[in-house]
């Protein structure tokens, strides 16, 4: 039944994770539309621009923004949503089955 219970579960992630993120829209969602009210963006031989008064003026590059899975995709890459939707379950799934596994440890060689 347990075993069941977790292939189940795997299968779910697998196929939110994996599959449901090709639906996700490319827009910008309401928070970056309304930061971005009041400005143009601009293509320059640098990367895009922002012109005119708007609070996404202010913003910085995140410093996870060169990361693996930044961007909701692998190196970038278009396309691969996906993919870095899976290994983001994955790790988060490792780090919380362990994290919830030394916490049972814990409780039970304190006796509770």
């Amino acid at each position: 039944m347990k075993r069941m219970f977790w292939a189940g579960f795997a299968v779910v992630i697998l196929i939110i994770a994996g599959g449901v993120s090709y639906l996700a829209s490319g827009s910008p969602d309401g928070l970056d539309s309304a930061t971005l009210k009041g400005c143009q963006v601009v293509e320059t031989d640098h990367g895009e621009e922002l012109t005119g008064d708007c609070i996404a003026q202010h913003a910085t590059e995140h410093p996870m923004a060169a990361s693996p899975l930044a961007d909701y995709s692998i190196g970038g890459r278009t396309g691969t949503g996906g993919v870095a939707g899976i290994i983001g379950a994955l790790v988060t799934v490792l780090i919380a089955g362990g994290a919830f596994r030394m916490i049972a440890r814990r409780k039970h060689t304190l006796g509770r």
